[in-house]
């Protein structure tokens, strides 16, 4: 027992020490969120704001009408679309995604407020309201030797002035949570404008005139729910002389009065009075104008209203994407290229700006078995590239990862190959075991 006791003790002293020392390092390397604050006064954090100040935000004449709902469906849909900053092979071809500031800004995070989704979604929705839009590089690392950018941060400005080779910018400025304008020079900003321009932003395009009959029908309405009665009074006698047009006056306003002071809108006349009222709204053309822009403004942008409420098939998203979503991204992809990129980059064709579509979004589950089995049947897609394109986790055999059709025994040739490759291996491990 007298043996035991100083190992126990040295044991459990080990065991306190160790605890300690844990404890204690997990105290230094502890935060809290409502403890592990500065005291106040020390930090100054700008001004605050009950709203976002960054938030991209839609004219007072698109804002509260259909044309908000169309120009967010619209850039959803946009920034869905996959945008990377890629590598070409010898052929122009995909090769693999660069790690560039440029690509993490695109789909990680555009600058302290925006992740990339975040960033192209505020770059669609402007560019529709706005017509033309800018994507300012805000920090950024400059290689003079090859004139390289290396983007950490972007955002998204209004247009304000245009210059022969500058351009004023709108701009919001994180560091001051205000919104800045700035001169920039026009090779150093993406300048994106809508393709749908002439329908959407010109001051005759359809889009406006359906924002104009939109506001002029909400007037209508306003007037219509007044609370007016709108009563025609016919009086007893000719009101012709200015007396009598006094005692109609004094005759309506008590009238007017009566109504105001009764708890249920009840009032007495005359038995000679007659009174007539009006309660039919004035006959107009202002819904049919609008029900007509509408489906106008549908036609010409490739809308349905299977889009609007989620419900149309393949075919008709298909056709929307080729026709309304596809020219929107290119137009900015071809931007990013034009000007994030230099010109030794885009002439060796070595980098390049593109944009992917998951083909796979629209298939129902009941085509995707048939679809595996067509790619990688015809070589067109490896096991494990359909397994991730489905969310599946790639399988670790090293037959998931041969671009060759499984349906089809190997060659003599192919079966040689394999044998000696296995051989190889075996041998290796046997000398292995030997040394």
């Amino acid at each position: 027992m007298n043996i035991d006791a100083p190992i126990y003790l040295l044991t459990l002293l080990g065991r306190k020490n160790k605890m300690a020392q844990t404890f204690g390092s997990r105290l230094k390397r502890a935060w809290n969120a409502f403890t592990n604050r500065d005291p106040p006064g020390k930090i100054y954090y700008g001004g605050g704001y009950s709203y976002r100040p960054d938030r991209a935000r839609m004219t007072r004449t698109s804002d509260r009408t259909i044309i908000s709902a169309i120009y967010t469906r619209i850039a959803m849909d946009a920034a869905a679309i996959t945008i990377n900053h890629v590598r070409l092979d010898e052929n122009g071809r995909y090769s693999e995604t660069i790690s560039s500031g440029l690509n993490s800004c695109l789909n990680l995070s555009a600058n302290i407020d925006q992740t990339g989704r975040g960033m192209r979604f505020d770059m669609f929705l402007s560019m529709l309201d706005e017509g033309v839009i800018a994507v300012v590089p805000v920090d950024v690392e400059l290689n003079e030797a090859t004139g390289e950018m290396d983007i950490q941060s972007m955002r998204v400005g209004k247009v304000k002035e245009w210059y022969p080779a500058n351009v004023r910018v709108e701009l919001y400025n994180e560091k001051t949570g205000q919104k800045e304008e700035v001169t920039l020079p026009k090779d150093r900003v993406a300048l994106i404008e809508n393709p749908f321009y002439a329908v959407m932003n010109e001051p005759n395009g359809t889009i406006q005139q359906l924002t104009r009959k939109l506001h002029l029908m909400d007037v209508i309405d306003e007037q219509v729910g007044a609370g007016k009665l709108d009563l025609i009074i016919q009086l007893p006698y000719v009101v012709k002389s200015d007396t009598r047009k006094k005692q109609a006056l004094e005759r309506r306003q008590e009238i007017e009065d009566q109504l105001a002071g009764s708890k249920y809108g009840v009032a007495y006349t005359d038995g000679t009075e007659r009174i007539t009222q009006l309660n039919r709204s004035l006959e107009n053309n202002v819904l049919k104008s609008v029900e007509y822009l509408t489906n106008m403004a549908y036609s010409q942008l490739g809308i349905t209203p299977e889009i609007m409420n989620g419900t149309a098939d393949d075919k008709v998203m298909t056709n929307y994407e080729n026709r309304t979503i596809e020219p929107i991204v290119a137009a900015a992809v071809d931007e990013f290229k034009r000007k994030f990129l230099t010109k030794e980059q885009r002439d060796e064709k070595s980098e390049s700006v593109l944009f992917f579509r998951d083909p796979f979004k629209l298939t129902p589950v009941s085509a995707v078995a048939e679809i595996a089995d067509k790619f990688t049947r015809n070589e067109i897609m490896t096991s494990n590239e359909m397994r991730q394109a489905i969310g599946m986790k790639p399988s670790k055999d090293p037959k998931a990862d041969e671009l060759r059709n499984a349906n089809i025994s190997r060659s003599n040739e192919e079966a040689v190959r394999q044998q000696q490759i296995v051989a190889d291996g075996k041998d290796a491990d046997a000398r292995m075991l030997g040394h």
